[in-house]
C-alpha cells in the first residue's frame, strides 16, 4: 500500500451523518455553543452591574435578581455550555480532522491560555455560587468581576483563532503567530461579539425578571429599565459590522453582497433581526422606559437567537473556498497540493474502506465513491442534504464532467478539483448511478475521449481557487460525443 504521506494526502476516518449535511451538524452545534457561551460572557458582566447597583443602594431589587439570575448562568454556562464545548471538538474531529489539527499545531499555547481563563472563570463562579450568601458585598462584587474578565478573556482568545482563519494576515508567509492573531477581522469581531453577549444577557435578564412572582410590577419595570441601559451599546453594532465587513477580503464580502444568494439572505437576518431588536431596546425599553413582558422578552431572545444564527452562518460561509484561508480548501486540501492530486490521485493511499463497496456494481463507481469522501463530504451529501443528486443530477453527463473539471469556475466558492480524470469520471458515473436509483448492474466508462477531454478541461481551469486570474485557454480535445460513458 501506498504510504499516505509520500502521497501528498493524509487521510482521516471521517464520519458519516447520513442525510444530514456534516456542515449542517457542526454548524447547527456550533451556533447553539456560542449562543450559550455569549450568554455566560454578557451574564458575568450584566451579574457585576447588578451587584454594583444593590451596593450603591440604586436597585434593591438587584440583589434577588442576582441570586436568581447567577442560578440559571451556572446552569447553562458550566453545564450546557461545557458539554456543548466539548461536542464541538468531538465533531470537529469526525468531519474536519485537518483543519482543526492545523488550528490546534499553529494556536496550541493560545487554546492552552483560553482554556486557563475558562479555568479561573469557572472557579469564580462556582465559588460565588456557593459561598455568596455568607460573603461581604465587596467580596461578592469581585469575584463577579474576575468572572466576568476571566470570560471575556476566553472570548479575547478565542475570537484570535476564529478570526485567522479568515483572514490570516501576514501570518502565511511569515509564520508570526502574533500577525495571525492580531489580523485584520480581530478587533471589529471581538468588539461586535462583546456587545452581542451583552444584548443577550440583558434579554435573558428580561425573561427571568417575569417570573419571578416575589418582584412587584414596579420592581420589574426598573430592573428591566436598568437592564436596557446594560444593553445600549447595540447601537455601536452597525459600526463594528461595517468595520468587519470592510477588513473582509474582497471575494469574501462579494459573497454577502449578492454573490451568494444563501450568504446574502443569512446576512440579511442577522441585520434585520438586529435593527428590530436594537430598535425596542432604544427607542421602547431605553427612550419610553416602557415594560416587557415575558412573551415579548422571549421573542426578543428568539430574535437574538436568528441573528446569531445568521452571524455564524456568514462568517463561515465568507472563508469559502478555504476552511483556513489561503492554507486549506473547504475539503482541508491544501492549494499547493491540487497540481500534485491531479497527477497521483486524490484516493491514492486512502486505507479507510467503503462500507458499502460491495453494493456497487463495478470498481469505478467504488473509485468514485471513495472520490466523493476525500473531496466532497465535508460539505454535501450523495442524497441528503446539499446532495450532488439533487446538484448535479439534472445535468447531462458531459456538462457534470465539465463543471467539475472547472469547479472552482461553475461555482466561485468552491475549490478546484484535485484528482486525475479517472476520479473524476468515476464521481460522475456514481452519482449518475445514485441518481438513477442504484441500479445492481451499470456499464463502466473507459472511452480514453473522454479522459483526455476531461485532461483537458482540467488543464483548462488551472489549478488555483476563483480568485485568482483564469489561466489561459488552451485547446481542448476531442469533442465527446453526447451520453458516451
Amino acid at each position: 500500500m501506498t504510504d499516505p504521506v509520500a502521497s501528498g494526502l493524509i487521510s482521516y476516518p471521517i464520519n458519516d451523518f447520513g442525510p444530514a449535511m456534516k456542515g449542517m451538524v457542526i454548524g447547527g452545534l456550533g451556533i447553539f455553543h456560542v449562543f450559550l457561551a455569549q450568554f455566560a460572557i454578557g451574564g458575568g458582566m450584566l451579574m457585576a452591574y447588578f451587584q454594583w447597583l444593590a451596593m450603591k443602594g440604586k436597585e434593591p431589587a438587584a440583589r434577588t435578581v442576582r441570586d436568581s439570575y447567577f442560578k440559571y448562568l451556572v446552569l447553562v454556562s458550566f453545564v450546557t455550555g461545557a458539554v456543548t464545548g466539548v461536542a464541538m471538538w468531538f465533531t470537529s474531529i469526525q468531519i474536519s480532522p485537518g483543519t482543526i489539527g492545523k488550528m490546534v499545531d499553529v494556536f496550541h499555547w493560545v487554546w492552552a491560555t483560553e482554556w486557563i481563563f475558562f479555568w479561573v472563570e469557572v472557579v469564580a463562579g462556582y465559588a460565588f455560587y456557593r459561598y455568596s450568601k455568607i460573603l461581604s458585598d465587596r467580596t461578592r462584587l469581585a469575584l463577579l468581576v474576575i468572572y466576568s474578565i476571566a470570560g471575556w478573556g476566553s472570548l479575547f482568545w478565542i475570537n484570535g483563532i476564529l478570526s485567522w482563519q479568515l483572514t490570516p494576515g501576514d501570518w502565511v508567509k511569515s509564520g508570526n503567530i502574533w500577525q495571525g492573531f492580531f489580523n485584520a477581522t480581530f478587533w471589529p469581531s471581538l468588539f461586535y461579539r462583546t456587545i452581542a453577549c451583552m444584548v443577550i444577557a440583558g434579554l435573558v435578564a428580561a425573561v427571568i425578571v417575569n417570573t419571578m412572582p416575589s418582584l412587584s410590577r414596579e420592581d420589574r419595570t426598573r430592573l428591566i429599565n436598568r437592564t436596557a441601559r446594560f444593553m445600549l451599546p447595540i447601537v455601536l453594532m452597525p459600526l463594528f459590522g461595517l468595520w468587519f465587513l470592510a477588513a473582509m477580503p474582497e471575494d469574501s464580502r462579494a459573497w454577502v453582497m449578492g454573490g451568494s444568494i444563501a450568504m446574502t439572505l443569512f446576512m440579511n437576518i442577522a441585520v434585520g433581526a438586529s435593527v428590530l431588536i436594537g430598535g425596542y431596546i432604544v427607542v421602547g425599553l431605553w427612550r419610553q422606559k416602557l415594560y416587557i413582558n415575558g412573551a415579548t422578552a422571549t421573542l426578543l431572545l428568539a430574535l437574538a437567537f436568528g441573528a446569531s444564527a445568521g452571524g455564524e452562518f456568514v462568517r463561515e460561509g465568507v472563508r469559502k473556498p478555504y476552511t483556513i484561508r489561503t492554507v486549506l480548501y473547504s475539503n482541508s486540501i491544501p492549494p499547493e497540493q491540487v497540481a500534485h492530486l491531479r497527477e497521483i490521485g486524490c484516493t491514492t493511499g486512502d486505507p479507510f474502506p467503503l462500507r458499502d463497496a460491495a453494493s456497487m456494481p463495478n470498481p469505478q463507481l467504488q473509485l468514485g465513491a471513495l472520490t466523493f469522501r476525500n473531496q466532497c463530504a465535508v460539505c454535501h451529501t450523495v442524497n441528503g442534504v446539499n446532495g450532488l443528486t439533487h446538484l448535479m443530477g439534472a445535468w447531462t453527463q458531459d456538462q457534470q464532467r465539465m463543471n467539475v473539471a472547472k469547479l472552482q469556475w461553475t461555482k466561485g466558492f468552491m475549490p478546484p478539483f484535485a484528482g486525475t480524470p479517472q476520479e473524476l469520471e468515476g464521481l460522475v458515473q456514481f452519482i449518475q448511478w445514485e441518481t438513477a436509483k442504484r441500479p445492481p448492474t451499470w456499464p463502466e466508462s473507459r472511452d480514453e475521449r473522454v479522459l483526455a477531454q476531461i485532461k483537458a478541461w482540467l488543464n483548462e481551469a488551472g489549478t488555483g481557487p476563483a480568485t485568482q486570474p483564469r489561466p489561459p485557454q488552451q485547446a481542448s480535445a476531442t469533442n465527446i460525443p453526447t451520453g458516451t460513458r
